[in-house]
């Protein structure tokens, strides 16, 4: 059975990028500690990219940035640098959504759970994170 889900709304610090993702209201998110995500402290929760869409004017104050393997598509706003959601190399059908970023009341549950990005491919391989991304039927 599907988890009910809610719409919730997030974005940037200046409010320059802004967005909606449907999704559960109790999710689980992913602490990665490679070496983009360790610096930002980012967590998030993955969701299928067409749960996810960019409001109004987003998508000109957004930035992107790759390294590695240049599967992950690390966006960030041009104007005050926060990373609200990107896409993932671990889900590249997918949004990482930032936990942070989400505006307040519409997540009641985080369940954090360890990425080991420091050794992705055996974490990739053991966590089932692929599975994230994928539509519920």
């Amino acid at each position: 059975m599907e988890a009910e889900t809610v719409v919730h709304t997030g974005g940037c610090h200046c409010k320059s990028v802004r967005w909606k993702v449907v999704a559960p209201s109790s999710v689980v998110a992913w602490d990665c500690n490679c070496s983009n995500c360790y610096m930002r402290a980012n967590t998030h929760f993955i969701v299928p990219a067409e749960k996810f869409e960019l409001l109004g004017d987003s998508a000109k104050f957004l930035t992107t940035y790759t390294f590695g393997t240049h599967t992950a598509k690390h966006t960030f706003c041009k104007i005050c640098g926060i990373t609200s959601f990107y896409y993932p190399r671990s889900n590249p059908d997918g949004v990482a959504v930032t936990v942070r970023c989400v505006d307040p009341g519409t997540l009641t549950r985080i369940e954090i759970k360890h990425f080991d990005g420091k050794n992705w491919e055996r974490s990739y391989n053991e966590t089932g994170i692929s599975s994230c991304s994928k539509v519920q039927k």
